[in-house]
């Protein structure tokens, strides 16, 4: 076990390295960040910010030498510093499992591998390819990148294999997967964390809503029944054993307007979609994600209150003008918390709120009042039953 004092080192500076950052220090570690981005929101808060490329042999080496474990807060950092640093030091989770979920004809193959089921899909890698796939597949469709691509971005949908050739020469004709769209009732999300022992905990599953591709609202306790929770709960499970999974991981499902449940997709690190459990769990996504970098068994995951999490994004910044957060403070149950970025742009992910309290819905009227103070959109965004 790694305990209090070490220091733990983790690649990537963004708002999920600075909220795994904050649980580390409060637990009693010190920690460093690997980010080349001189304004990195965990770098400013870190012991030390090394400001340099992902494959930097210098700044790896002394990451490599210096800290008791690493982890890291996206999937796409370079295959070869991950297998660097696994032969000097645990890094958790391993690379393979962070290769099998930054690709996602990897990743969908694989789930399909473990018998659970996902949207139908076909794997492009050469334009030449697309002429099958639309025979295979009932369009319209989605075009991925295999790499690379999140909260919408490096997807397009096509109505027919002329849309689908044009579709790959813009995507950069990169490797992708070509995928049947589907009709939602709604979108979940499971966040677990699996120790090295293989110990497992599970959070409550997430109801999710996204606009435009990027995560906007979730709703915990999602609104399904025990037994489509406790299904969604077991095929994150299977995946995890199937990978021998150390950390956290979340996993996103779709549930058909046909009441079936289909894996959309996977991360190897804490989720956008769990951070309500900051502040409405026992113990949150972040401290999991210690907890399990260091040899410890994951903490409970009890659910305190139910909880909306609302995502802020730049767009909320009128001509450069911050939010009203005044108004959001007098909402006494409701949780702000925002990453430290010093640019707004429109789509960029600045932060969240999370309102809790008695009864699922109440906390859902609340996350409405206070989006409409602090915003000048007056429309829900928790409507369900989207085509995604």
């Amino acid at each position: 076990m790694i305990l209090p004092d070490s220091i733990l080192g983790v690649l990537g500076g963004g708002q999920l390295g600075r909220m795994f950052t904050v649980a580390a220090r409060s637990m009693g570690y010190r920690v460093w960040v690997l980010d080349p981005d001189p304004g990195s929101p965990a770098g400013a808060i870190a012991d030390r910010h090394l400001r340099a490329a992902y494959r930097d042999e210098a700044a790896l080496t002394d990451m490599g030498e210096n800290c008791a474990a690493i982890t890291t807060e996206f999937e796409n950092v370079p295959a070869e510093t991950l297998q660097f640093l696994e032969s000097r030091v645990p890094v958790r989770p391993a690379s393979r499992a962070v290769a099998i979920a930054r690709d996602r004809i990897l990743e969908k193959t694989f789930i399909r591998e473990q018998g659970l089921a996902t949207a139908p899909f076909v794997a492009i890698r050469k334009e030449d390819d697309l002429a099958d796939a639309c025979q295979q597949l009932e369009m319209p469709a989605l075009l991925k990148t295999a790499q690379l691509g999140y909260d919408g971005k490096g997807q397009l949908a096509v109505s027919n294999p002329d849309e689908a050739r044009q579709g790959f020469q813009r995507l950069g004709a990169t490797p992708c997967v070509l995928e049947e769209r589907v009709q939602l009732e709604l979108e979940l999300s499971v966040i677990l964390a699996r120790s090295v022992t293989g110990e497992t905990a599970l959070f409550p599953v997430a109801e999710n809503t996204h606009v435009n591709g990027i995560l906007d609202t979730s709703c915990v306790p999602a609104r399904v029944s025990n037994e489509l929770a406790a299904q969604a709960e077991r095929m994150a499970r299977k995946l995890a054993d199937a990978m021998q999974y150390c950390g956290v991981l979340a996993v996103e499902f779709f549930l058909t307007a046909n009441g079936k449940l289909l894996i959309n997709e996977m991360a190897p690190r804490p989720h956008n979609s769990g951070h309500y459990t900051l502040d409405a769990c026992l113990n949150s996504q972040f401290e999991q994600q210690v907890r399990t970098l260091c040899g410890l068994p994951p903490g409970s995951t009890a659910l305190l209150s139910p909880v909306v999490m609302v995502n802020i994004l730049g767009d909320w910044w009128a001509e450069g003008t911050p939010p009203p957060w005044g108004q959001l403070f007098n909402h006494p149950q409701t949780k702000l918390h925002l990453y430290g970025k010093q640019q707004a742009r429109v789509g960029r992910k600045m932060g969240h709120f999370n309102c809790l309290a008695a009864e699922l819905d109440e906390a859902i009227h609340t996350a409405e009042q206070v989006r409409a103070e602090l915003t000048t959109e007056r429309t829900t965004k928790f409507s369900r039953g989207q085509s995604t």
